[in-house]
């Protein structure tokens, strides 16, 4: 069973709950994000495996997430980038934000979200449990096709790449 860490507007820890309670009742919890973008700029994006509980099929940035309780947020982004992605690379937190979306299923990804960035220019290796693609996309393209095609991108994504994009 799976555990995120609850947090208040702050990211204060308010306690922890097992991961799909949190997101059936729409609890505040920590998150993590890492977008990964090459030596041309290009960012490194993948789609969601279909087995995902949640917005399955979708694309979005190179890596999500939730710490451990106990773990830094920092930890997790490295842990994580690994395992679905394959990668390892220096990070860097550069900003966060705390959001809410109403997913499929009655499920609420309300989240203060760490957001981190790194360069590589590696092949990812991923986790086919969680990855069903991946592909390195300019930010140009990526933005259009963002607006031709809202519904082919996981909510996060979109908030944190349209407001923040010129941050990362």
């Amino acid at each position: 069973m799976e555990y995120v860490v609850l947090v208040d507007e702050q990211d204060n820890e308010t306690g922890v709950m097992e991961k799909l309670q949190a997101h059936l009742d729409g609890r505040l919890h920590r998150a993590i994000s890492v977008f990964i973008y090459n030596s041309k700029g290009e960012f490194l994006i993948h789609q969601r495996a279909a087995g995902k509980y949640h917005s399955a099929n979708l694309w979005t940035n190179t890596c999500c997430s939730h710490p451990r309780p106990g773990e830094t947020v920092h930890d997790a982004a490295v842990r994580r980038l690994y395992e679905e992605m394959g990668l390892k690379c220096e990070l860097k937190e550069v900003f966060s934000f705390v959001y809410e979306a109403h997913l499929e299923n009655g499920l609420v990804e309300h989240e203060f979200d760490h957001v981190f960035t790194g360069i590589s220019d590696m092949i990812p290796t991923p986790d086919i449990t969680e990855v069903s693609g991946w592909k390195y996309i300019s930010a140009d393209a990526l933005i259009s096709d963002i607006k031709a095609n809202p519904d082919k991108y996981t909510e996060w994504f979109k908030i944190c790449f349209e407001n923040k994009r010129d941050i990362l």
